[in-house]
């Protein structure tokens, strides 16, 4: 910076240091003037900004239930895109009790879109897949994601979750041989309408 872009910042420095000053006096000096104007300004002042933090508390809180009721209904999860669907199902998850749910899929997440502490206090690692109800998750996603939920992700509970369903046949066998808990559209639609999973995956007996 050249000496004359110092100088001006400088300047711009004292300048905000007197009008701060100058302010500051000003209602000092108001307050000794004026102590039961003052008092009653204060009050004013302190009453608006309870009844705006109360107002904006309401408002959040109904956003969060009118949310929490619209989630309990799978068909909203037919219009949503992918990630969407990840947010989704991490809501589900902290309403059911889990701890630290993160969502972190995207490009690069190695099968790991939602990561959470489940009340038993296992990792859990879920991949979630939005799909059409005609589009099936086969056992090819199934055998990706055996692949990395526990070597690369430290999952103790591997979660593959659709709002379709999964190709019968090779799919589901190989899930209960590589114990990944199958979460599909009936389940997920129990799961969200009650607040609780599927009890075979909370008591950790093996994949649904």
């Amino acid at each position: 910076m050249t000496g004359g872009g110092r100088s001006a910042n400088g300047w711009v420095l004292v300048l905000c240091a007197v009008v701060a000053f100058v302010l500051i006096r000003m209602v000092l000096d108001f307050v000794q003037r004026h102590p039961y104007w003052s008092a009653l300004l204060v009050s004013l002042v302190i009453v608006g900004t309870t009844a705006a933090v109360l107002v904006i508390s309401k408002q959040r809180a109904r956003e969060r239930a009118d949310q929490a009721q619209r989630d309990r209904l799978i068909e909203v999860t037919d219009t949503m895109s992918g990630p969407e669907f990840e947010q989704w199902f991490a809501r589900i998850l902290v309403a059911s009790g889990f701890r630290d749910v993160t969502v972190c899929g995207g490009s690069g997440d190695r099968g790991a879109d939602v990561t959470a502490i489940a009340p038993d206090g296992r990792r859990v690692v879920a991949q979630c897949k939005r799909q059409s109800l005609s589009n099936r998750v086969g056992s090819a996603a199934i055998q990706r994601f055996a692949g990395t939920c526990r070597d690369i992700h430290g999952g103790e509970i591997c979660m593959l979750v659709t709002n379709s369903f999964f190709t019968a046949g090779d799919g589901i066998r190989m899930a209960r041989q590589l114990n990944i808990t199958l979460i599909d559209r009936k389940v997920l639609q129990m799961w969200a309408w009650t607040g609780r999973p599927a009890s075979r995956f909370v008591a950790g007996d093996g994949p649904h």
